[in-house]
């Protein structure tokens, strides 16, 4: 297993370095890199298994680094400090990303994650979706990566009719009447996806309002989307629901 840390701190790096050994992970090699551009030499001379990349180093940025690797095949997990909205861009991209200082009971879920995933060659499609993410665009152009057991979707957010909670996975439905079912809770999806005009209807519905049609006040509350799918409204949303219907 041959991993690259990438990090301006000679001793975030030794740490890490020190976790991976303590890891247990067979046949471990591991380089190191300081910045953007001996970052880049060393993936193209070392060709690593999983990238460790700091976001904020004396050259440039983790950010640059991504946009010059052109085709690569490794599994990347950022090492960032707290920052809300490049982590939404991470989670929308299906990033992984680790928050410094690294706990190593994260550290293991994450790299047993990336040994995993070593089979798949997702990471430029993942990195289209996070510079969109990070960029300008308008809201309705920006995609989120979704992955269910056999295969990892791009899908734009104004495709996305609703998500509903099942157990602790979410399934997201669509116009087209496929659905996705993904391993992460509702919770976690209405975080990342409120700014962008979806709300929660009910503690297990979380809808894009842009798709609303009308609400039916008949039998405690209904939404009726685009296609004429129904999701139910808790009686605690209705004035949440009304609030935005009458200002959009």
């Amino acid at each position: 297993m041959k991993i690259l840390i990438i990090d301006n701190e000679p001793d975030l790096r030794k740490v890490l370095r020190q976790l991976l050994v303590l890891s247990g992970t067979p046949d471990l090699q591991i380089e190191e890199a300081e910045g953007v551009q001996t970052g880049l030499q060393a993936i193209r001379n070392f060709v690593p298994d999983i990238v460790f990349l700091d976001i904020e180093m004396n050259d440039g940025t983790g950010f640059d680094l991504l946009q010059q690797i052109g085709q690569s095949d490794f599994q990347l997990i950022v090492t960032t400090a707290h920052d809300s909205y490049a982590i939404r861009a991470f989670k929308f991209s299906a990033i992984d990303f680790l928050l410094k200082p690294i706990d190593p009971d994260d550290l293991q879920t994450s790299l047993q994650k990336a040994m995993d995933n070593l089979h798949k060659n997702d990471l430029k499609l993942q990195l289209q979706v996070l510079m969109h993410q990070i960029s300008s665009s308008t809201d309705g152009n920006k995609k989120i990566v979704l992955n269910d057991k056999r295969n990892t979707y791009f899908v734009k957010l104004s495709d996305i009719l609703y998500c509903e909670a099942e157990s602790t996975y979410t399934k997201f439905h669509f116009l087209t009447e496929n659905t996705i079912v993904v391993s992460k809770n509702l919770k976690e999806y209405d975080e990342m996806l409120e700014p962008y005009g979806f709300i929660r209807t009910h503690h297990s519905y979380l809808v894009n309002a842009h798709k609303i049609k009308l609400l039916d006040k008949k039998d405690g509350g209904m939404l009726i989307l685009e296609g004429g799918s129904q999701v139910p409204v808790s009686q605690r949303k209705k004035d949440v629901i009304k609030d935005w219907l009458e200002k959009n």
